[in-house]
């Protein structure tokens, strides 16, 4: 669970490495372009250009490079070539990345063109719902305190928080240890030390919780069929607070406004 210094530096490449990978799908118009279109964009990225390992591949017997998850869908949307994304859609890409041994996993919901205020709404709520969870971590805090900040930041703002998938720890494995639950009791939970590694990763629906397995057996979407939005990243719990491994560069002020809060 503790990582030591050295295992925290790979942990910090593996993180830049995945961040590089956001800013390949930033440059990219997602107009008219299927998921399965940027499944191997970003599988030929990492692979070619990064010489890393898509960790998600093969991961639990995914045959993919990420999840990708369009409007209704909550989480681990399997990419299609029939899934063209279009003007007003929102997207979760979740993606990870394994270099020298350790493991990265970060995920962006990206607005397609022009989309309706609502949705857009969801989107920048669930992005700082993200922060508001970062904003609690370092030593000495308990998990629970990122539950609960979340969840009473999404309840505020008229949203609903998913219980049935959550963040988790992450180093050598894609899934350590602990469970890193959006929702909860403050000052309950694992307490926090001082080279932990784990992600956070709130997904807010639009309307209720509740959530249900298509066919596909992966693919989790919202009950009620309302939008549903996801960001993530990956911590690492300082000796004064927290350092998120894979920040994207235009995040830097979002980090800035953390540390001087």
């Amino acid at each position: 669970m503790i990582k030591q210094v050295w295992e925290r530096e790979l942990m910090a490449e593996a993180g830049r490495l995945l961040a590089s990978v956001f800013g390949l799908i930033d440059r990219t118009d997602l107009v008219g372009k299927s998921t399965l279109d940027i499944d191997t964009m970003v599988e030929r990225y990492i692979v070619e250009e990064l010489k890393a390992r898509p960790a998600s591949k093969g991961q639990y017997g995914f045959a993919f490079v990420l999840n990708s998850s369009v409007n209704s869908v909550v989480c681990h949307g399997v990419p299609s070539p029939r899934d063209i994304l279009g003007e007003g859609d929102i997207v979760n890409f979740d993606i990870t990345l394994e270099k020298n041994g350790y493991i990265a996993d970060s995920s962006k919901t990206y607005m397609v063109g022009a989309v309706h205020p609502a949705a857009r709404r969801l989107v920048e709520t669930t992005y700082a719902a993200l922060w508001k969870g970062i904003g609690c971590v370092r030593p000495g805090a308990r998990m629970g305190d990122i539950g609960h900040t979340i969840e009473r930041f999404a309840k505020r703002a008229g949203y609903t928080v998913v219980r049935e998938y959550c963040g988790h720890g992450i180093g050598r494995e894609m899934h350590e240890e602990p469970q890193v639950l959006h929702f909860g009791n403050a000052g309950t939970g694992v307490l926090l030390r001082e080279g932990m590694t784990f992600t956070i990763e709130p997904m807010l629906n639009q309307g209720r919780r509740h959530v249900r397995q298509l066919d596909d057996g992966w693919s989790v979407v919202t009950k009620d069929g309302g939008l549903s939005a996801q960001f993530e990243h990956t911590v690492l719990v300082t000796a004064s607070g927290v350092e998120v491994l894979t920040l994207r560069p235009e995040e830097q002020a979002m980090l800035g406004k953390l540390r001087a809060a």
